[in-house]
């Protein structure tokens, strides 16, 4: 009621804040299971009811304008349902496949069975089309408002929620009262929030374990940090920064290692890039001097503090080094090669949207809408990296800054999802980055071949 309500501007803040509750059940469908229906999946039916009243179907069919990024992730969710509905039946009992069994009141088991038609299908089918809704309406917020700075924001508050939530978890585990976090652990999942990892709180904060953690805190450290880069909110932005990054690491969380290793020169290139195109967009002077200055503070590090030195590989070697000939690597490398195998089994075509996991997004994708749908997913994606940004007047350099986060927030998600991405469901606030970066791109487009400053006479104010 408070979205409907709230002025439009608002509704968007409470839909972007929404996606920080990743274990959090608005109610469950017993028909499926007992699946749980997610904060952000509530939160996005009223986003889009109070949308439509405020604006029309003018920017909602605008955001699937042939050839642009709306119109291929159209295909592919219509595809993905296909599949979803005829190729478990077509292809039932011709290869196995690893696959959640839902129970009532009783944890999900993740099973190897048969190929057949399942309430994942049904449930990874609603994701899609939440996906799909959740670009839409974001199109045509920011279509219409084309206001960047409700994009920052909303990723600060969402920023900052995180954060809070993070230490709460550390707190509560500390002083033994987890149960105050309770009302956001509600979700029908296997929750592992009281792990610990080399004495350190493994932190999962508002989700079912930590490296869902980790995977969140870390597109928006790459949001936040894609800012701080060109320059806005320079004193908010790298405070944000540097305290994710503070979560990431002490999250413990192989994924946050693994992201960030591939996330930092990613960020860092941009930024170079950027500054070429915009003098002052990039802040490469202070990445030149990090990057410089970083060999001479490990060698300090391993002359002066030894054991440091040695505690330290040793955690890394236990988190990263020897993940592979643990029980849940050698798992999830079984998921991998049934991933692939029903890949070969279906002769490309994929077992149907929902019927495989993975542990590797590109294997989820092959596995489940084949060759075809893997080629449009590629086509959106690729759509919105090339989706132009530069800024054509100094007025709208807070759009391309806005449009440079969105992508290194895109890029992170799918950096995240190669590596431990097990369902096709990559989360709404992929889809809000991508509705924005779309919207924002066309904005800059418009203003590039319509802009003329006005005339003033003089002593006129501004």
């Amino acid at each position: 009621m408070a979205a409907l309500a709230a002025p439009v501007r608002w509704s968007f803040i409470i839909m972007i804040l929404s996606t920080v509750f990743g274990a959090a059940a608005a109610f469950s469908v017993p028909g499926l299971g007992g699946a749980s229906v997610l904060v952000p999946s509530l939160f996005l039916v009223f986003f889009a009811a109070r949308l439509f009243a405020a604006y029309g179907e003018g920017p909602f069919l605008a955001s699937l304008a042939p050839w642009r990024p709306g119109f291929f992730l159209l295909l592919l969710t219509a595809f993905g349902i296909f599949t979803a509905i005829f190729f478990p039946r077509m292809f039932q009992g011709m290869t196995q496949t690893m696959t959640v069994e839902r129970s009532i009141g009783a944890h999900n088991l993740i099973a190897l069975v048969p190929l057949r038609s399942s309430s994942n299908n049904i449930t990874q089918s609603v994701y899609a089309a939440g996906g799909l809704i959740c670009f839409i309406t974001t199109f045509a917020f920011f279509r219409r408002k084309s206001v960047p700075a409700i994009f920052i924001d909303g990723v600060l508050i969402v920023a900052g929620v995180n954060l809070g939530f993070a230490l709460a978890d550390i707190i509560t585990h500390f002083t033994h009262t987890d149960f105050l976090l309770s009302f956001v652990r509600t979700a029908n999942y296997a929750l592992l929030t009281n792990a610990e990892k080399g004495g350190l709180k493994r932190i999962s904060g508002t989700f079912p374990e930590a490296s869902a953690f980790a995977d969140f805190t870390l597109v928006l450290f790459a949001i936040v940090t894609s800012l701080w880069l060109g320059g806005i909110r320079s004193r908010v932005t790298g405070t944000f920064a540097g305290l994710l990054l503070v979560a990431l690491i002490l999250s413990t969380s192989a994924t946050a290692l693994v992201g960030l290793a591939a996330v930092l020169p990613i960020l860092s290139l941009q930024s170079f890039l950027a500054s070429r195109r915009e003098p002052g967009a990039g802040r490469p002077v202070l990445i030149v001097a990090i990057l410089a200055s970083m060999p001479l503070v490990i060698f300090f590090v391993l002359i002066v503090m030894p054991d440091l030195a040695q505690n330290l590989h040793d955690f890394l070697d236990e988190m990263l080094f020897s993940k592979a000939d643990s029980q849940s690597g050698r798992e999830r490398f079984m998921w991998n090669a049934m991933a692939y195998q029903a890949f070969q089994d279906t002769s490309g075509f994929g077992a149907g949207l929902g019927s495989a996991r993975a542990s590797s997004f590109g294997l989820v994708l092959l596995s489940n809408i084949g060759i075809f749908g893997t080629l449009l997913f590629a086509l959106f994606v690729g759509r919105l990296l090339m989706a132009d940004m530069r800024a054509p007047h100094p007025a709208s350099g807070e759009t391309a800054a806005v449009l440079r986060a969105g992508k290194a927030g895109i890029i992170t998600v799918l950096v995240s999802a190669a590596t431990s991405g097990t369902v096709y469901d990559l989360g709404l606030m992929f889809y809000i980055l991508a509705g924005s970066i779309s919207a924002l791109s066309a904005s800059t487009q418009q203003i590039q071949a319509g802009y003329s400053p006005p005339l003033r006479a003089i002593g006129e104010p501004r």
